[in-house]
């Protein structure tokens, strides 16, 4: 079986050059970062990553840079976002992300069609774990029902673990939905590896048996987010309140300024010092405006 992946992973931003094409000179650096900055791992490629913008090839490209760079760091764990419409161009970036020896991938069900029923959607990811996934490999469902437009249900869920026991991994959960949260946790327990995707709900999913987190802010505050982590694994619940407290204040600013790419890239650049990397199209880049406005509410919470 493979290692158990849990902890902090930062839902990694994707550097750009002005030709929108992906700047790989740039991906170590910025794994270098967060590596540093408390993160267990990344996901490239993901919701934050606009990994949907890209080509597999491209996708592939970063990917083996980025195994390139985590030879000198083989704690650091990498997943990749390898969801696409296509299914089989979903099973061959899969394969490939796996053949470069990624720890694991996430992969978004097919967007295109979005009132598909439990039985098509089944179908769909039995083709990929099958054909793409090897035994023991850790493979994620995407549950990001508010952008992707197809939900993943706990009976879905619980028919790919059944089906798929050394390769259905668990699910990121983008859904916001605490109820949700609360149901994996009673229905699944430990047996379903789930990492959340929403920083107010990192504590609930946390001591509803999830296994971390996956998050946009954890480019920029994956050391509050270790705190709530390493808070709770040592079962201090008044240091993990406060962490959690400071990151809910965090997240509802950052919520006011969707979506989330390019906040990031403006956020930071300015804070850090890297480039101001361009957001691939249909996206755009955030105004000075409100870069401005939300550093200034940054601030203010100190």
């Amino acid at each position: 079986m493979h290692e158990p992946l849990q902890g902090v992973f930062a839902a990694a931003i994707t550097p750009l050059r002005d030709d929108f094409s992906i700047d790989l000179n740039s991906i170590p650096p910025l794994l270098e970062f967060l590596a540093g900055r408390g993160c267990h791992g990344a996901l490239l490629f993901g919701t934050t990553g606009e990994g949907p913008s890209f080509r597999p090839a491209e996708r592939i490209e970063a990917l083996r840079v980025a195994q390139g760079w985590r030879q000198a760091h083989p704690g650091f764990q990498l997943l990749a976002g390898t969801g696409t419409p296509s299914l089989q161009e979903t099973i061959e970036l899969t394969r490939a992300a796996f053949e470069l020896g990624v720890d694991g991938v996430v992969t978004l069900p097919p967007y295109y069609f979005r009132k598909v029923s439990d039985e098509g959607l089944f179908a769909w990811f039995s083709q990929v774990i099958q054909r793409a996934v090897p035994d023991g490999k850790a493979f994620f469902g995407y549950h990001f029902p508010n952008v992707s437009g197809v939900a993943l249900s706990p009976d879905l869920l619980d028919k790919l673990k059944t089906t798929f026991p050394a390769r259905f991994t668990g699910i990121k959960d983008s859904s916001g939905d605490p109820d949700f949260v609360r149901l994996l946790g009673k229905q699944f327990g430990s047996e379903l590896t789930v990492l959340t995707g929403n920083d107010s709900l990192f504590s609930l999913a946390l001591t509803s048996h999830a296994s971390g987190c996956i998050t946009a802010m954890a480019n920029l505050y994956s050391p509050d987010l270790r705190q709530v982590w390493d808070s709770f694994i040592q079962g201090d619940m008044a240091i993990q309140e406060q962490a959690q407290s400071r990151l809910n204040e965090v997240r509802a600013v950052l919520g006011r300024y969707p979506p989330f790419p390019p906040l990031i890239k403006a956020l930071i650049a300015r804070q850090y010092a890297f480039p101001r990397w361009p957001v691939c199209p249909p996206l755009i880049p955030l105004s000075d405006e409100f870069m401005n406005q939300s550093m200034d509410e940054l601030k203010a919470l100190g």
